[in-house]
């Protein structure tokens, strides 16, 4: 097909209202750099903070004026030009002689703390599709680049295109440098980075949520109004434009912090249950069996989460293996010896002794703890993990070595693989989809959902190498990142 061809046929195409119909037109339209992909921040990529209610208005009780407040309160969706005037106000009077280092260091902790769990899951997914397309991807924003790069660092992103402040001698002057990044200085910036870079805008993409971004969202060939404001809205409807709804990153209730609470109490009945109903066997591994199979169905039903799997068949064989799951939420040591249905138990981190709750119920199932300060020391203690797949039971390992923030599958550690090929068994992938949704990383508290879960065929490791590793685990990572991208279809 011709490329003007192409383009009429995309020009006739019906737009995109999903994200499953927007990730089928990445794939299927043009590929490479030349193409760009430009992702608006607030109400975009990220949900955004709320405004002060009516209350604290009413009050006048405001945040005080600091560098770190000013960072997080900025970060609004629908933001109007009155609003926008007012951060840049605040921001030149305080973010005047912060040093770059420290306003790098205060987004960075607004991210870890906060805005991770403003990410729209959709976003991230968009992103990595038009990564994997070879698509030149670009935040852009009218905000700072201090709020955006953590947030562009976890999504892979290279490119920043944001409104800037004159630094001297390593600290901000309070004064631009150059136009800030609103309405039409958001567009003259993009427009500005196509032509230096040769990207042909024809065939890119914009996102964006709000009114205020439409001469953005006109220069692309491919305009997605992402859950666009009301004025937006009418624009995209009279213009055929693609306008996918993401979820909205709503706090939890206390309904929910009722529904965890009440989880908690079934994990620890169902526990107790699950070794009184094993019991009449005298063996241990059939009471920590039971164990996990009445605490995790306790937990899980308790607070309305809901398992659904693909791939079933490679989690009942071959036994003993290694299986790996990527790991984002606390839930997930509930879903993965849920998904597995007994003979299996895992290796957690020496703090989780000290826990007077889940420590005893991890040695009873026969975790074994290692130290990941110690690097000399958590190779020593993988040892008895090599002996007990030598006995038959399997090990669940999350190789990333901690939980994301993010559906990022982060650089995988060894360890896993090392003992894999010294026990001669297989290591079986577990991908988990949405249980950062259910419970974010650091979260108290857990929301109903439907997380879903794809175990993978196994990959037998005993022709590795143990001395040249990096590439082969590198492979079975990106089988991951493809599944997520790729979601297997459940068998009838």
């Amino acid at each position: 097909m011709s490329e003007a061809a192409r383009d009429d046929a995309v020009a006739a195409a019906p737009p995109a209202q999903s994200v499953g119909e927007l990730l089928e037109a990445i794939r299927t339209g043009p590929q490479g750099p030349q193409v760009g992909a430009f992702f608006d921040f607030a109400g975009t990529v990220v949900d955004g903070f709320r405004r002060p209610g009516p209350l604290r208005r009413l009050t006048g009780r405001r945040r005080p004026h600091d560098p770190a407040h000013t960072l997080r309160d900025s970060i609004r969706a629908g933001t109007t030009d009155g609003e926008y005037g007012q951060f840049l106000q605040a921001a030149q009077h305080t973010l005047a002689g912060c040093t770059e280092e420290d306003l790098t260091a205060a987004g960075r902790a607004l991210f870890k703390s906060e805005l991770y769990e403003q990410v729209f899951p959709e976003a991230w997914t968009l992103v990595q599709a038009h990564r994997e397309a070879g698509h030149t991807v670009v935040l852009i924003s009218s905000l700072t680049r201090f709020q955006l790069r953590p947030v562009a660092d976890e999504l892979g992103i290279e490119h920043l295109l944001c409104t800037e402040f004159a630094v001297e001698g390593g600290a901000l002057t309070g004064y631009l440098d150059g136009k800030p990044l609103w309405r039409t200085g958001k567009a003259d910036a993009a427009r500005a980075f196509a032509e230096a870079r040769g990207i042909q805008l024809r065939h890119s993409w914009v996102y964006a949520d709000s009114l205020a971004d439409l001469p953005l969202l006109e220069l692309a060939g491919r305009p997605v109004a992402v859950a666009p404001d009301s004025r937006l809205a009418v624009v995209a409807a009279e213009r055929r434009w693609s306008a996918p709804a993401f979820r909205p990153r709503r706090p939890p209730t206390p309904l929910d912090a009722v529904r965890t609470g009440a989880g908690f109490a079934a994990m620890l009945g169902g526990a107790l249950l699950g070794v009184l109903a094993r019991s009449y066997t005298r063996q241990r591994r059939a009471m920590a069996d039971g164990l996990l199979a009445f605490a995790t169905r306790g937990v899980l039903g308790t607070t309305g989460v809901r398992l659904r799997v693909t791939g079933t068949e490679h989690a009942r064989g071959p036994r003993p293996a290694v299986f790996l799951f990527n790991h984002q939420s606390q839930y997930d040591i509930f879903i993965v010896p849920r998904v597995l249905n007994g003979g299996v138990t895992g290796v957690g981190k020496q703090e989780l002794t000290k826990n007077p709750i889940f420590g005893p119920l991890m040695r009873f199932v026969g975790v074994t703890f290692i130290d990941r300060t110690d690097t000399d020391s958590a190779k020593a203690s993988l040892a008895p993990v090599v002996r007990t797949l030598g006995e038959g039971l399997s090990i669940a390992i999350a190789p990333e070595g901690t939980r994301s923030y993010t559906p990022r599958v982060a650089p995988f550690k060894k360890g896993a693989f090392h003992i894999a090929i010294q026990a001669g068994v297989p290591v079986i992938p577990i991908v988990i989809r949405n249980a950062g949704e259910v419970c974010r990383r650091n979260a108290a508290v857990a929301r109903p959902g439907v997380v879903d879960v794809a175990i993978l065929p196994p990959i037998d490791v005993s022709g590795w190498d143990p001395a040249a590793l990096d590439e082969k685990v590198e492979q079975v990572r990106r089988q991951y990142l493809h599944t997520l991208l790729h979601w297997p279809e459940e068998k009838p």
